[in-house]
């Protein structure tokens, strides 16, 4: 007699109602205090069949950010996580705000399960937030490794790294195939090298959206949701006038400009090593872990930024911490103040700092892996009081008035680092999820979410 498929979508939505009630609670009262952006239209994009799709949504809708990573072309078990918990979030906000708080019953359970299965629709709009200026292999778990480093783009930025000369990379796969790899994944990354015109960012989105439209049926839940890259591609495509480059210019204005920012970073002005924006290396280098800076000043006003890229190390991988990845380059200059005060990419090609960056952002809530264990909770005070201080004015005043923009600081979700998706034997998060033979075993792992409390992250 065959065994029955498990509900996987069912599974994990009755953990996520259980257990994460009170952020449900928290979106869709917040939804309720929610402003529109009336201005402002969205561009997001999707690949199907290894073709990319523009979507263009207008702001209206409340977007919640997810993320994926360009530093590795496989899904991971915490990238397919975070998806299935922001359609979870998603889908769940939008029927709770449209049919009221109550206490769950089997005919919503049966009402979200049917919904979960198809495209996103309703007020609440998930999507992919895809920073486009990290390394191509930063925390050491890219098939593609050793031609990264050979072609000698270990330290360019992904938006710029060229697949031409890349290609797998067999004696790594296979020292951590069953743990970071799977064997089918590696074949799906080798097909999408040969039809991607050359761009290491469109094989890896191809790569992902093929294996998020499989799994979609696997879990029952449509887990194709659009994305947008930031911050470069958004910087390559704007006239001077635009939203990141009014960010640039305005936040290197003089002294004050720089140390309001830097208050937001809880950084002191004494040694001005904290560079807003990393200058890219005429020879390409882009890597802000490689990059060492030193801010200059003549009295209260801008002179100029020095930048020496260095070869570094990056990170780790999950399963052996001794195997660190590298971002090799080393060079030498200078920035003048007018290249950033009048700034223009296309002459000055630069990688604002995420707080500055995701500004940009359509953001009203966010979804965060693991604060606390695996994500930094310094990143998030910077985050959350750079918006506060634009909020009350302190900083990039015209962001409303020019550009449309209502800045506040958004609602903020987080994976409950204990009870974050792990491989069933090694139990590293960055598995791909290849790696998982039975999916049963994630589903029974649940889905814990907690709401953080913006006071909570608030520089003093």
């Amino acid at each position: 007699m065959l065994m029955s498929r498990p509900d996987l979508a069912r599974m994990i939505l009755e953990d996520f109602l259980k257990s994460s009630w009170p952020c449900i609670e928290t979106l869709v009262k917040g939804l309720a205090t929610s402003k529109e952006e009336k201005e402002r239209k969205v561009r997001f994009y999707c690949f199907k069949n290894g073709q990319r799709n523009d979507v263009t949504s207008d702001a209206g809708h409340f977007f919640l950010r997810a993320s994926v990573e360009y530093s590795n072309p496989q899904l991971t078990v915490e990238e397919v996580q975070g998806i299935i918990a922001a359609r979870l979030l998603e889908v769940c906000g939008n029927y709770f705000h449209q049919n009221g708080l109550h206490e769950v019953t089997q005919k919503d359970i049966d009402d979200l399960c049917a919904i979960l299965r198809n495209p996103s629709e309703g007020l609440i709009v998930s999507f992919l937030l895809n920073t486009d200026d990290i390394e191509a292999d930063r925390y050491s778990m890219n098939p593609l490794k050793e031609s990264i480093v050979s072609s000698g783009q270990s330290s360019y930025p992904c938006a710029a790294v060229k697949t031409e000369k890349l290609q797998v990379d067999e004696k790594f796969v296979q020292k951590y195939e069953g743990s970071l790899f799977c064997r089918s994944e590696v074949e799906r990354v080798v097909r999408h090298l040969g039809k991607c015109n050359n761009s290491y960012m469109d094989m890896v989105d191809a790569v992902k959206y093929e294996h998020l439209e499989s799994l979609s049926q696997s879990f029952g839940i449509d887990l194709c949701i659009p994305s947008m890259r930031m911050p470069l591609t958004i910087l390559e495509s704007e006239t001077t006038d635009g939203l990141l480059h009014y960010i640039i210019r305005e936040t290197h204005r003089d002294y004050q400009s720089i140390e309001r920012v830097y208050r937001c970073m809880g950084r002191s002005m004494k040694n001005l090593t904290t560079l807003l924006t990393v200058p890219h290396s005429p020879k390409g280098y882009a890597s802000k872990r490689a990059a060492r800076g030193r801010i200059y000043f003549d009295g209260a006003k801008l002179k100029s930024v020095k930048v020496d890229y260095k070869t570094t190390q990056l990170y780790p991988n999950a399963i052996d911490p001794n195997d660190v990845s590298v971002a090799q380059g080393d060079d030498s200059f200078r920035v003048e103040a007018d290249n950033l005060t009048n700034y223009n990419y296309k002459e000055t090609p630069s990688s604002p700092q995420f707080f500055l960056y995701s500004l940009a952002s359509p953001e009203a809530a966010v979804l965060w892996h693991g604060i606390g264990a695996f994500g930094a909770s310094e990143l998030l005070k910077s985050y959350t009081t750079t918006r506060l201080e634009c909020q009350n004015g302190s900083l990039l005043k015209d962001l409303g008035e020019k550009h449309g923009v209502t800045v506040r600081p958004p609602l903020q979700f987080n994976l409950v680092p204990k009870y974050m998706w792990f491989h069933p034997t090694h139990r590293n998060i960055d598995a791909s999820i290849g790696c998982i033979e039975d999916l049963n075993f994630l589903a029974g792992l649940g889905m814990r979410m907690e709401h953080l409390p913006t006071e909570q992250f608030i520089r003093k």
